[in-house]
Order: C-alpha cells, then sequence, then structure tokens
C-alpha cells in the first residue's frame, strides 16, 4: 500500500482532533503521576499543527514531518515537547524528499521516530516512557512484514503490541521524568505518554484501514 503526503496531512489532521477529544483523560493520567498538562499540552501542539497544514499542503513527506515537530518543540510544554518534536523531525529525516511512501517507509520513520525520542529522553524499556508502546509496536510490524504479513494485519497486530505495551506501564516504577520523583507511588498508574503514543498508533491503523476500503 503506498500513501502519499495527502494522506499524512490527513492523518496530521484527524491526529489533532483526537488528541483534542482525549486532553482531559490525557491530564487525568498526568495528574497522577505528573504536572496534570499531557492533555493540555498535546492539545496545544497538535492545534498549532492543525492551523499549520495548509502552509504545508504540496510539500515532501519528510519536510512535512519535520515542520510538525518544530512546531511541537515550540509549543508544547513539558518532556512531550522535546520528545515529540524530536520523534517527528528524526521521522522526517527518514523519509526526506518522498512525496510517496510504502509500509517499509512507514516502519523505518517509526524506528527513526524511536531512536530519536531514546536519544533525546535517555529513558529505555521498562522505564514506564512513550517507549514501552512504541518499541513493542515496532517489533511487531518489524516481524510481521518480515514474514510477508499483509500491511493491515501487520498494523493491527503492531496496534495490540502497543496497546499490551501501554498498559505494561501500570505495574512500573517510573524512572524517568516527572513522575519518577514519586518513587513507589508512580506503581498503579497508566503513563499519559505511552497513552498518547498508542492513540496515535491506533489512529494510523485505523486510517490505513479506511484507505484499503475506499480503494
Amino acid at each position: 500500500m503506498k500513501l502519499t503526503n495527502k494522506d499524512v496531512l490527513e492523518y496530521l489532521k484527524k491526529a489533532a482532533e483526537l488528541l483534542n477529544e482525549n486532553r482531559e483523560y490525557l491530564t487525568e493520567l498526568d495528574s497522577a503521576i505528573g504536572d496534570a498538562d499531557h492533555g493540555i499540552n498535546m492539545d496545544r501542539g497538535f492545534q498549532t499543527v492543525l492551523k499549520n497544514l495548509p502552509t504545508l499542503e504540496g510539500k515532501d513527506i519528510g519536510a512535512i514531518l519535520k515542520a510538525v515537530g518544530m512546531y511541537l518543540v515550540s509549543t508544547v510544554g513539558g518532556a512531550s515537547g522535546p520528545l515529540y518534536g524530536t520523534a517527528f523531525i528524526q521521522a522526517g529525516t527518514a523519509l526526506a524528499g518522498k512525496f510517496e511512501i510504502d509500509e517499509q517507509d512507514i516502519l523505518k520513520a517509526m524506528q527513526a521516530a524511536l531512536d530519536g525520542i531514546i536519544m533525546r529522553g535517555k529513558a529505555e524499556r521498562g522505564d514506564k516512557t512513550m517507549i514501552d508502546t512504541i518499541a513493542p509496536a515496532i517489533e511487531s510490524l518489524k516481524k510481521s512484514l518480515s514474514n510477508g504479513t499483509d500491511f493491515v494485519e501487520a498494523l493491527e497486530e503492531a496496534t495490540r503490541a502497543a496497546e499490551e505495551g501501554m498498559k505494561s506501564t501500570i505495574p512500573m516504577l517510573a524512572k524517568k521524568g516527572r513522575a519518577s520523583y514519586l518513587g513507589e507511588r508512580s506503581i498503579g498508574h497508566q503513563d499519559p505518554g505511552a497513552t498518547s503514543s498508542y492513540l496515535l498508533i491506533k489512529l494510523m491503523l485505523e486510517l490505513i484501514k479506511e484507505k484499503q476500503i475506499n480503494n
């Protein structure tokens, strides 16, 4: 399956809508172990992205994603801005000059995004962060594609892995970020960054399934 720069712009539009809808939910999660602003910050960042989407029409996918990363770095507060911003910038770098991408390009971009998050946040799996959602999704997608699994089916499996990863943060002791200051009290709460990452992965699956049906 091929995705165009227009598909990417549509994804970003839907992402802004999704994060706006989940603003209170994400903030509620963050109120337990953070600064109670993750939903507010993500919504603010993606509303800025939404407002600037018209200026990105006609640009290649790499340029679009890099621009999104810059908007997020400059408008999203807390740790989320630098982490999500870096993720989009690195994904954009991986897809530089491309107006159309396939499943291997998506995998490459996701891996680049994860590498950027790890580099910026100095975290690893098990630290109760967004990495616990994204890394299992990439592992699953990589395995499925190498086995020749249909892309939509592979993405479905990756999304399930992302959901399991997100839920796995509940019993974890936080080792990074604001949540780490709580020590044992961070146990029993789902990580908000892991949750927003899951929502964005699930959205990608939904839009790609919709595109497949319409084609």
